[in-house]
């Protein structure tokens, strides 16, 4: 039978995912979800030392990022198992790897080595600062690109230091920008029948989210400091507290300034000497907060939301995750999505957050065992029933 294909969109394209942690799986996720054949090829057990990346199969995370494919192992540091791989190679489309940039050299699998077997492929990489430059050999992790691109210098209270993220955002988006990149040179491929080489890194994936922050000192050279649940040049916007909770509000512009005044019934605050402007709000902020706070206290979260978005001021509620699951709009747009372990039991996964109106993505598979599709795919690529063979004895799968 078949393996599903989770959408028509990608199901031309063959991927072999050597990626591990978050960040590479990340990246074939998303090619996983629109369709791509994505073979994840992992280390044989008896090659394993502990639980091997990522941790226990079972836990929440990886069930969470390795939907929609299928697994085998290959040694790559043996002759017959590069053999194999690069026999793979030779079929497919993509390769992607999140190793450190030195380790595919050393492994022969590096793009130069790549292209010569199929000059077609692209190969997609993800390192944690680079592949080459000064600290290009060091070890990446999500926080120290937070740190070093310069985004916890502007999360959390001002004077407390700095705050990561609550997301590992870095790893994240590198892995997002390394498959947008994966699609660009396979449309480009179109044109010139030629693969190429997609790098990116935890460091500049969380630079580029920066962005207006970054463009104030490039262009500026403003140094953006920490706001907490402010704003940082939109005044007032921030958390605000109610008779039951808290709540968000954004007013931003003058327009919706004076009609956040008329929401909540001080008018009088339009034309005030310390807050007519913007200006004059971001220098009064702590003051004009304290004054809106006032007011916010003595309704409940939910009407004040419903004033606010009644006049046009976008205001929201500040959930937990369980009640973001739980809201109404949440459950419309479906992005938690069930699918069907091979025992019959539900599985929920979060969903691709874009649509396709002809080719839309579905979850088809939960994740794999590992090795489960080892001999399903070397099949496919051609291999004999004498080979695979082969290849379990000299334990090279």
């Amino acid at each position: 039978m078949p393996f599903p294909r989770a959408s028509q969109a990608l199901s031309r394209f063959t991927v072999l995912d050597l990626t591990r942690v978050r960040s590479g799986p990340t990246c074939v996720r998303q090619l996983a979800d629109w369709g791509a054949n994505v073979i994840k090829i992992e280390t044989p057990p008896h090659l394993e030392k502990g639980e091997g990346p990522g941790g226990p199969r079972e836990n929440a995370d990886f069930q969470n990022l390795h939907r929609n494919k299928r697994s085998m192992t290959i040694d790559l540091k043996s002759p017959e198992g590069l053999a194999a791989f690069q026999r793979m190679v030779a079929k497919a489309d993509v390769v992607v790897e999140n190793f450190r940039p030195d380790v595919k050299d050393r492994l022969g699998i590096n793009y130069e080595d790549l292209k010569k077997i199929n000059k077609g492929i692209v190969l997609g990489s993800i390192s944690g600062f680079g592949q080459d430059g000064p600290y290009a050999k060091r070890p990446g992790f999500d926080q120290i690109a937070q740190g070093m691109g310069g985004l916890m210098s502007i999360t959390g209270a001002a004077g407390e230091g700095p705050m990561r993220v609550g997301i590992p955002i870095a790893d994240l988006t590198a892995g997002l920008f390394c498959a947008m990149g994966i699609l660009t040179a396979l449309l480009e491929r179109d044109v010139s029948g030629e693969g190429q080489w997609v790098s990116t890194s935890l460091l500049q994936a969380q630079i580029f989210m920066l962005d207006f922050q970054a463009a104030r000192w490039l262009q500026m050279k403003e140094v953006a400091k920490q706001a907490g649940n402010n704003h940082p040049t939109s005044i007032p916007t921030g958390v605000y507290k109610t008779s039951d909770g808290h709540i968000n509000i954004a007013s931003t512009g003058q327009k919706m300034w004076e009609i956040t005044c008329r929401c909540i019934e001080m008018p009088e605050l339009i034309d005030h000497p310390d807050y007519k402007t913007g200006a004059l709000r971001s220098k009064n902020r702590d003051a004009l907060n304290a004054l809106i706070e006032g007011k916010t206290q003595k309704k409940t979260s939910a009407e004040w939301i419903d004033i606010f978005n009644k006049g046009g001021v976008p205001a929201g509620p500040i959930y937990t995750i369980d009640q973001t699951f739980a809201d109404e709009q949440v459950k419309h747009i479906g992005i938690a999505t069930d699918a069907k372990k091979p025992n019959g039991e539900t599985q929920t996964f979060v969903g691709q957050p874009f649509k396709l109106s002809r080719t839309p993505s579905k979850i088809v598979a939960t994740p794999p065992g590992q090795g489960q599709h080892t001999d399903e795919v070397l099949k496919e690529f051609g291999f004999a029933d004498n080979e695979i063979a082969a290849l379990h004895q000299a334990k090279a799968v």
